[in-house]
């Protein structure tokens, strides 16, 4: 593989104009093709790139691009529902592909595209940006060697804003985006099993939509996302997790807080604060011993997305891959089970009700 790695994205939203941003930044990565059927979308992106846009072809669909020739490498981040047709063709092509979370909309689909890049012989990554954050990268560092001693107890918050405007409109609705606790959540179940190394062996979510989209319309039908929610997963392995999620605290001073419990200590991430909070334990009434560390992130790595940085660091570790200098840290399989969680969830959010995963086939 030359040192040099052609680019091309497939969706130029938001969030692709935050990958253009990283990859501005990545040595060796020029985007040489982007892909999107709006034309505003395609303006946007080129005005991202810059003076770097003259070297980038567009296309209406990733089987035109596909089939151009100008890509090593290429980012799919069309809308949740179009993954796997947008994937056909590329993986056709044999080029490495980013795939945005979450993998598919639906088991039968995030099954499919992981049976098709289990065959693939290039590499198959799939974005779950939150593992990249560097206070989070640290913290679960300090997990694995054992400083609180055996994880019992593990919970995730976020407290954010709503979901932001899309093209289209199509993140309202759960059809097209799986779901909050597939499309959102689908991040803070990969970290569940990253954390604990183990599966999901059952889940229960409390959720609904109390105060956000309610009195928007979209052809006449009223958005049915889920704004806010409380999920318990119980792991293989005994620890029990949970996810506190609401999507009208803006106000938090920390958008993401994890809490991990062992029976000797328990840690703290605390993000955008970027602080890991070690607290011993002491017995009954004796001084607490409290230590507390800021993870510092790159500047540049910052600015350049809405992630803690993270998506930088990401970039690093897939062009490695692309490269064929690191392994693929986050498969099309840990794609899936972030989606099986997530689909449990929404399920169990819906039907009130405990939802085992064996339900799913897992």
């Amino acid at each position: 593989m030359r040192n040099t790695v052609r680019y091309g994205l497939v969706g130029t939203g938001l969030m692709a104009n935050e990958h253009l941003r990283n990859l501005a930044i990545t040595p060796g990565a020029v985007v040489t093709a982007l892909a999107d059927p709006v034309e505003s979308s395609l303006a946007t992106a080129k005005a991202t790139l810059g003076a770097a846009a003259d070297e980038a072809q567009t296309f209406a669909d990733s089987a035109a691009l596909a089939a151009s020739g100008l890509i090593d490498a290429v980012i799919v981040a069309s809308p949740n529902y179009t993954h796997r047709s947008v994937l056909e063709p590329l993986f056709e092509a044999g080029v490495a592909i980013l795939c945005e979370k979450p993998l598919a909309t639906t088991l039968e689909d995030a099954r499919w595209v992981a049976g098709r890049a289990a065959e693939s012989k290039a590499p198959f990554w799939v974005a779950m940006e939150y593992r990249y954050m560097p206070p989070v990268v640290e913290y679960i560092d300090q997990i694995r060697a054992g400083r609180i001693g055996t994880l019992h107890m593990l919970s995730i918050r976020e407290h954010r804003f709503p979901f932001l405007k899309k093209i289209g409109d199509w993140n309202r609705f759960n059809r097209n985006s799986g779901g909050t606790m597939v499309e959102k959540c689908c991040h803070f179940f990969d970290m569940m099993r990253l954390i604990t190394q183990s599966e999901a062996v059952r889940v229960y979510c409390s959720g609904a939509m109390d105060v956000n989209h309610l009195d928007e319309r979209y052809g006449g039908e009223t958005p049915d996302i889920i704004d806010n929610s409380y999920t318990t997963v119980d792991f293989a392995n005994g620890v029990r997790a949970m996810l506190d999620l609401s999507m009208f605290a803006d106000g938090a001073e920390n958008q993401e807080e994890i809490t991990a419990v062992g029976d000797k200590a328990r840690l703290d991430v605390l993000i955008p604060e970027g602080a890991i909070v070690y607290s011993p334990r002491v017995g009954v009434r004796n001084p607490k011993r409290v230590e507390r560390q800021v993870v510092e992130v790159d500047p540049a790595a910052l600015k350049a997305g809405s992630h803690h940085g993270s998506t930088f660091y990401e970039h690093q570790k897939f062009i490695a891959a692309v490269r064929g200098e690191g392994p693929v840290e986050v498969t099309a399989h840990d794609g899936l089970m972030a989606v099986a969680i997530g689909m449990a969830a929404e399920i169990s959010a819906r039907e009130k009700r405990v939802v085992e995963m064996s339900e799913l086939g897992f």
